[in-house]
């Protein structure tokens, strides 16, 4: 491992178990009209008074759990559901994506949050500032208002939008004047984007615009990503992981199609990527003592040398048949009849179209049998005295019943003999044919050595071309669709609609006439034939034409290896097929088998600009929408030219991804050609703390003396039920008086 992969590497933060903090003291507060500010994010719950310097933020998150220890029934909320493993799975937020939904989740959050904040009162005695979503359902804000007004009695509640206020904190009026910040806000949240434009310091909420594609969507595509790329993976990987290596390692790129340009020069991905190194266990190997090892080891020998000697019965049986074959096939063709329709006809019952079939038969045992010689050990046998065979002249007729047994016996014995003799001639004959060849191909060697490489080397070529053809066959046959699988499914469907026979005729007894031609026997053939097949392309079987052509290669590579200096190892057919790209391996490095702590390792590299580049195109990601490029170009096109001057002078952006890295180049790039030449854009500005600063605005603003004009009192409810709000310059405007 080099020293720049070693720097890359990253590992996975555990979780902490979360410490008990004991309430906040509520005697400051108590009857004291001090305004409580709620920022009820989908991500984080922040909560506090408006004179605190910093709310208290937890994840908006409960879970109810029965505890099996203690059969205790427990409702947890926030880091506490991290610590009991069985509580994750029932985790439950107020929000569905966008909205506002789960009023029983949303009950038990403000009530951990009053609780926190050590209020022990009846009832909330203090003016609240609350967030919602912009242009949120009316549904979900009567709803809201219901539950604060019905149940925690809160003396007024007013509404706001999150972005607009963590504008007007880092654009705050000095002491005594009022809010006149012009600017264009965009907001990204957990699970939308929003631009809101702002002029005279008053959200233009007519003109704001909304994607749905936030943090949570981007969270889940990265990890869809991961799951794709590392379909295998060791460990199951948690959106909670997901989400930090979004926030850690994901960026903006300023031209997305330069940088994946760039990336495809391997060096460039591997200097880009970012490794994450998950947890792994190094497995236990028990050591062995040295009397275990040998008897482990003997016992691998004997299993060996059985298998061998298995191998071998096997690949003379093998032989046998296909001698037998030979001899039958042999015999046939030396006793074909002159007349031509009763030959063919014995053709077709054998299985064969024609003579050329039967040639093509004969011709394939002849070469599997001399093939299967090939691979008896050399040396010269021993030479056997031919014994003697006195019964086989005998005539039977001069035989009695055991006379005539051990004549058959002795002409068994004798057909032995003389396959024996035949196969040791034709070994002899072949090495003497190997030997001559030897001796050409030598000569050759040393009297044109060009010429003889060059011909090794078509010749290994060639060789290579047809395994790999024939692994393109047998890729072909492990699909349902391919023509092989095709043409067997066809002939089981041609025997099963065999309707000479009704069925009502065969339920009656009828005589089923299958096989009355002789033709219908050849379905068994064609089907065994396939069968075949797809039983060697299963099994991973090795045909012997395919064995032989790995020893015609391995035999031309040494050859090449050893006497042509310009052939190395990198060119012999294991090399190659072991090769991968550079750019894929680059991609998705391979490590070595056994290598655990590879396997638990995760390579970011197209991933991290990839994911961010969604919130520009999301129809990468599936989602039919604008990206924002296009929204901030269709809100920008609404405004007259003096106003979009003003808007475009202060672009302010807000929210976890805005302090993803290259994000303000990235906004900068997309408004520049939308906006004429001659027309300013300042810089884009990011939130101090995208975080808190909608609280600390909230807070800010609930100080003043407009927050008392803007609230929606009790007697207000009353009258005008939950959906009604006051309209001013923070909150939304529909059904806003």
């Amino acid at each position: 491992m080099d020293e720049t992969e070693t720097s890359n590497i990253f590992h996975v933060p555990t979780l902490s178990l979360p410490s008990i903090t004991p309430p906040d003291s509520y005697n400051p507060f108590r009857s004291q009209p001090v305004p409580l500010i709620i920022d009820n994010g989908s991500s984080n719950l922040r909560f506090g008074f408006s004179t605190s310097a910093s709310p208290h933020s937890s994840p908006n998150v409960i879970a109810k759990y029965k505890e099996h220890k203690f059969n205790w029934s427990l409702l947890l909320f926030s880091d506490a559901i991290d610590a009991e493993s069985d509580a994750k799975s029932k985790g439950k937020t107020p929000w569905e994506g966008d909205v506002l939904l789960n009023f029983d989740a949303m009950e038990n959050a403000l009530d951990y949050a009053f609780v926190r904040l050590g209020i022990d009162a009846e009832s909330i005695d203090h003016p609240v500032l609350m967030t919602e979503r912009l242009c949120s359902p009316l549904h979900s804000r009567a709803l809201t208002s219901e539950l604060m007004f019905e149940q925690y009695s809160v003396p007024s509640l007013t509404y706001c939008v999150d972005s607009v206020m963590s504008f007007y904190h880092n654009n705050k009026p000095t002491s005594g004047s009022t809010f006149g910040a012009d600017g264009l806000v965009v907001s990204f949240n957990t699970a939308s984007t929003s631009v809101i434009p702002i002029l005279n310091g008053k959200g233009v909420l007519s003109h704001a615009k909304r994607i749905p594609w936030g943090t949570q969507q981007s969270t889940e595509y990265l990890l869809k990503l991961i799951q794709l790329k590392y379909s295998s993976f060791p460990t199951r990987v948690t959106s909670t992981q997901a989400s930090w290596m979004l926030h850690n390692f994901c960026s903006f790129a300023t031209d997305y199609p330069v940088v994946l340009r760039s990336l495809k020069i391997h060096a460039n991905m591997r200097a880009a990527e970012r490794i994450i190194q998950f947890p792994f266990a190094i497995p236990v190997i028990e050591e062995k003592t040295e009397e275990e090892l040998t008897r482990i080891a003997e016992k691998r020998k004997e299993q060996g040398k059985k298998l061998q000697e298995l191998a071998a019965k096997s690949r003379m049986e093998k032989l046998a048949k296909k001698e037998n074959d030979l001899q039958y096939l042999t015999s046939l063709k030396e006793g074909k009849s002159e007349n031509k329709r009763e030959w063919m006809n014995t053709l077709q019952v054998e299985g064969f179209d024609d003579d050329d079939a039967l040639d093509k038969a004969i011709k394939k045992l002849e070469a599997d049998v001399k093939c299967a010689r090939k691979k008896d050990p050399d040396g010269q046998d021993d030479i056997i005295e031919e014994p003697s065979f006195p019964l086989i002249d005998v005539p039977d007729a001069d035989l009695d019943e055991d006379g005539i047994k051990e004549k058959k016996k002795q002409k068994l014995m004798k057909a032995g003999f003389d396959a024996r003799a035949r196969a040791r001639r034709e070994k002899e004959k072949e090495r003497e044919e190997k030997e001559a060849e030897e001796r050409r191909e030598e000569e050759e060697r040393e009297n044109s050595f060009d010429d003889w490489a060059a011909r090794l080397r078509r010749e290994q070529e060639t060789i290579m071309s047809k395994i790999k053809e024939r692994g393109r066959r047998k890729a072909a046959l492990s699909d349902r669709k391919s023509a092989a699988a095709q043409a067997r499914m066809k002939n089981i469907a041609s025997l099963a609609a065999d309707e000479r026979v009704s069925k009502k005729k065969r339920k009656a007894g009828a005589e089923d006439m299958f096989g009355a031609d002789d033709e219908d026997w050849q379905i068994y053939r064609k089907l065994a034939l396939i069968q075949s097949d797809v039983v060697q392309q299963n099994t991973a079987a090795v045909s012997s034409d395919e064995e032989e052509e790995f020893n015609q290669l391995r035999i031309i590579e040494s050859k090449l290896l050893m006497h042509d200096p310009t052939f190395t190892a990198q060119h012999t057919h294991a090399s190659i097929t072991s090769q991968r790209s550079a750019l894929i391996s680059a991609f998705r490095p391979q490590y070595e088998e056994g290598d655990i702590e590879g396997s638990a390792r995760i390579h970011l590299n197209t991933e991290r600009w990839r994911v961010c580049e969604t919130f520009f195109s999301p129809g990468m990601a599936g989602v039919d929408c604008a990206g924002l490029g296009e929204v901030l170009q269709n809100i920008l096109a609404r405004f007259s030219e003096s106003e979009k001057a003003r808007l475009v002078k202060n672009v302010f952006i807000t929210g976890g991804p805005s302090q993803f890295p290259g994000l303000q180049e990235r906004l900068h790039g997309t408004l520049r050609p939308i906006l004429p030449p001659e027309m300013h854009l300042g810089d884009i500005v990011r939130a101090a703390d995208p975080s808190l600063d909608a609280w600390k605005g909230m807070a800010s603003f609930a100080n003043t003396d407009e927050f008392d004009q803007v609230g929606v009192t009790a007697e207000e409810y009353q009258e005008w039920g939950g959906e009604r709000i006051k309209r001013w310059w923070g909150g939304n405007c529909n059904s806003a008086v």
